[in-house]
């Protein structure tokens, strides 16, 4: 097997109690049944859509990992591992040829050939879809069926990382059946995505049950799976929004995994009979984000007032507990392209009294912060709002909903908000192109609505620069520089922090936190 690793990559280490089990009905109990069990997971957010086109947030993501599959993976130690394709190799500077696994079949009976490959690949490609993930696979010019289990990418310009890329989640392979009856309901005047968002038609070895959306989402075991079955009979995604009501159905048996437990929760984890921490390194910076469309965060000044008036040791102390280090730029610790010698905005509250004065802000303004209902995030939220009063900004907090706190970021109605970015490829690319180029503003990540010429040059030629030395030198003139117009608050580099019943064996997490459920089963 030819599976090629790229040698450059850098792959380091990125209350309310419920009193249900007294009076709740005996079979909403977590039942341990042969063959693996039913897993139960008490998570904070629901997905958002399982078209894996449609969408690019975790919660969702996490669940179409189960359900689609790409055409390679990143193992346990960060090496990337066939899955749909069993071998790939560059045949020259711009093109990638995969030879694809025979045998494997989608949900819906059709097969898995370099046809699917193709309709999945020209359908993310689509304008007219809009894939807020076309950023991942935007230098891919043309995808070649040269047989029926072989299939070539070539790119317009040499581009190393692409496997990597593939091992994404959007670069799931998806049923050209479904990806057709897709079309059709654009063809009636509907969104793209209307039928896949409900309808998921991958090769993993779950398929979808049902989903309420809100409220559960229930993926049962595809026994046609090409390769070793999941053991789990069925998982569930129960959304439950209140940590300590996750707690507590982890401490009583209703859910065998609380996702996620916040880090003041720690301890009473730690000190259950019947659960333990899961904790996971992860490529994940937390930050603060400005809408640069948005007077007054269109002046550098003030962006450079904001994070400098911020102790980022304090949020780190005081709402993570400890289990994060602060981010001095958007790149983390783990992904090819972090410098560890650049040094962020420093904490300099007088510095920042200054720059709101230069502004001509030296009386302060009024601003409004959103956050999503994430417990920790409302605490940085809050501290913001309490720390900004020393440059008489008086914030004001909103608690937006999941899914409205996407579209109203992605569309630019907020000012200031709170977010993270995982960088499941463990490349820099990754990292900054969809956050900070001014092709990507709005649902593909650069939600701060940030554009800078200077930055799009540096990352087109991050993306474009075939060695792996000369990509440093550029991702480390690129963060300076983003550290300079500051169009975000880079806050932390956090741990990923899980709850899960001592019965559940073999369940990990990713760097980019996605849960790996093939292997997990409950102990009888």
């Amino acid at each position: 097997m030819k599976v090629k690793k790229l040698a450059w990559f850098i792959l380091v280490l990125f209350l309310v109690p419920l009193f249900l089990a007294a009076c709740g009905p005996a079979e909403d109990v977590v039942d341990e049944v042969e063959g693996g069990g039913d897993l139960i997971i008490a998570t904070l957010s629901d997905a958002v859509s399982l078209d894996p086109h449609g969408s690019n947030d975790v919660p969702s993501a996490n669940v179409c990992i189960s359900i689609y599959e790409s055409l390679v993976v990143f193992d346990e130690n960060s090496v990337l591992q066939p899955l749909l394709a069993t071998d790939w190799e560059a045949i020259d500077d711009l093109t990638w040829e995969f030879t694809l696994r025979e045998g494997v079949q989608f949900h819906d009976g059709t097969d898995f050939t370099a046809e699917a490959v193709k309709a999945s690949f020209e359908r993310l490609l689509d304008p007219e879809v809009a894939s807020p993930r076309l950023f991942l696979f935007s230098m891919i010019e043309e995808v070649i069926v040269v047989d029926d289990y072989t299939v070539q990418f070539v790119t317009e310009f040499p581009f190393a990382p692409l496997p990597a890329h593939l091992a994404h989640s959007g670069g799931a392979i998806i049923s050209p059946a479904a990806i057709e009856a897709d079309y059709d309901e654009m063809a009636a005047g509907n969104e793209a995505g209307t039928y896949l968002a409900q309808n998921p038609v991958g090769t993993g070895f779950f398929k979808l049950e049902s989903w309420d959306p809100g409220n559960e989402l229930v993926m049962v075991r595809n026994d046609d799976y090409w390769g070793e079955n999941a053991l789990l009979e069925s998982v569930t995604w129960r959304v439950v929004p209140e940590s300590l009501t996750r707690l507590s159905e982890l401490e009583t048996g209703f859910a065998h995994i609380a996702n996620p437990v916040e880090p003041s929760d720690m301890s009473r984890v730690e000190n259950m009979d019947n659960a333990g921490m899961n904790i996971t390194s992860v490529t994940v910076m937390a930050y603060i984000g400005y809408n640069l469309d948005k007077a007054p965060y269109d002046d550098v000044r003030v962006r450079q007032a904001i994070s400098m008036a911020i102790n980022k040791q304090e949020i780190i102390e005081g709402a993570y507990e400890g289990t994060a280090i602060p981010a001095e730029g958007p790149i983390a610790p783990g992904v090819f392209g972090h410098d560890p010698n650049i040094s962020g905005l420093p904490y300099d509250v007088d510095r920042a009294k200054e720059l709101m004065a230069e502004a001509g802000y030296e009386d302060g303004f009024e601003a409004t912060i959103w956050t999503n209902d994430n417990p920790v995030r409302i605490m940085i939220a809050e501290y913001l709002q309490s720390e900004l009063r020393e440059l008489n900004i008086e914030v004001e907090v909103e608690v937006v909903e999941w899914g409205a706190y996407l579209d109203g970021t992605a569309a630019g109605e907020h000012e200031m908000f709170i977010l993270g970015w995982s960088t499941p490829t463990l490349d820099a690319d990754y990292a900054v192109y969809a956050l900070f180029h001014s092709d990507n503003v709005g649902a593909p990540g650069n939600r701060a609505f940030y554009r800078s010429d200077e930055a799009d040059q540096l990352l087109d030629a991050g993306r474009q620069e075939p060695d792996p030395e000369e990509r440093l030198a550029i991702y480390s003139e690129l963060q300076e520089l983003l550290i300079e117009d500051a169009p975000m608050l880079y806050l932390v580099y956090n741990e990923n922090l899980v709850g899960v019943n001592n019965d559940v064996q073999n369940f990990w997490v990713t760097p980019a936190s996605m849960f790996m459920l093939q292997d997990v089963y409950i102990e009888q």
